[in-house]
């Protein structure tokens, strides 16, 4: 019988709990408002509750947590998550111990649902792949041999903050010129609320580009551009077998991935071009539960 183990994703939005086993099944799944304002406590308390139904009866294997970061995942410790207002250095594994016998871990969200692309997705049969998710925020994890790379403190794969226009937009606390304040949807969004007047976000920025507005697919491809070169950067330095995409903005791929692949491999040697492979995300919005679910299996 495959192990069962229960998977979490807490976001600042919802939380949502699963009963996950090791070939990425569902089999129950609870979701609940987080209601983050409320406090941490009220939070780990509904989370404990929802865990209890979702396991009733099964003897799972572990529970993984895919929560927006900063994090540290050695000492399961949520930083100050700014999806989280009012989180700051919260134990949540060690709170949680108090109630589970099991082993418990956790790790950003974008890992988690890295671990499930690269193992049961779209990544499935490479031994290194690079995930990234191109939606509100861009974030990224790299799994290599189905196996988490984090780093010494656990930020490995956190590009958004990679620097891509030396003083550039500044976005939150990221870096002038980052990634994300480069070429994420809010960026998309932020765009066309400058230049077109439109309030709608990337999403009407997309629905103009798609009926053939100028302005609007100007703005695309320089965001097109922007995570080009940041992914060319990753070639150079890593040099994953396969990167794959998910996320908000790849739900309109027509209108970026195509150029977005011919950027890139304009940006990199000439002798790599031929090699780089990007490959949309495979298992869409149930990525983040399923790679939480997998996260106490990868230790």
């Amino acid at each position: 019988m495959a192990k069962q183990m229960i998977g979490v994703d807490l976001g600042g939005t919802n939380v949502r709990v699963a009963l996950v086993d090791e070939n990425g099944t569902i089999l129950q799944e609870l979701s609940r408002k987080t209601e983050a304002s409320r406090g941490p406590d009220f939070v780990i308390g509904n989370l404990i509750e929802m865990i209890n139904v979702v396991q009733e009866g099964t003897d799972v294997a572990s529970i993984g947590i895919g929560s927006p970061g900063p994090l540290d995942p050695y000492a399961g410790v949520i930083l100050s998550p700014p999806n989280l207002p009012g989180w700051d250095r919260v134990p949540l594994v060690g709170r949680l111990r108090e109630h589970f016998s099991v082993p418990i871990v956790l790790d950003n969200d974008a890992n988690a649902a890295a671990l499930a692309e690269a193992t049961l997705g779209a990544g499935q049969g490479h031994k290194s792949v690079y995930y990234i998710t191109w939606s509100t925020g861009i974030g990224g994890g790299l799994v290599i041999d189905g196996k988490l790379f984090q780093g010494a403190q656990g930020y490995a794969g956190e590009i958004g903050n990679m620097i891509i226009q030396p003083g550039g937009f500044q976005h939150s606390n990221l870096n002038a010129g980052a990634l994300e304040a480069m070429a994420s949807g809010t960026a998309i969004g932020r765009e066309g609320k400058v230049r077109l007047g439109v309030t709608g976000g990337a999403e009407e920025v997309f629905r103009m580009a798609a009926d053939g507005h100028d302005g609007a697919r100007k703005i695309l491809d320089e965001a097109v551009d922007y995570l080009a070169m940041g992914i060319a950067n990753l070639v150079h330095t890593v040099n994953p077998e396969v990167f794959v995409l998910g996320g908000g903005v790849m739900q309109s791929q027509e209108l970026v991935f195509d150029s977005l692949c011919d950027r890139v491999r304009s940006y990199v040697y000439p002798s790599l071009r031929e090699h780089i492979l990007l490959k949309p995300a495979a298992l869409g919005t149930k990525a983040g539960i399923v790679g939480a679910g997998l996260l106490g299996l990868s230790q």
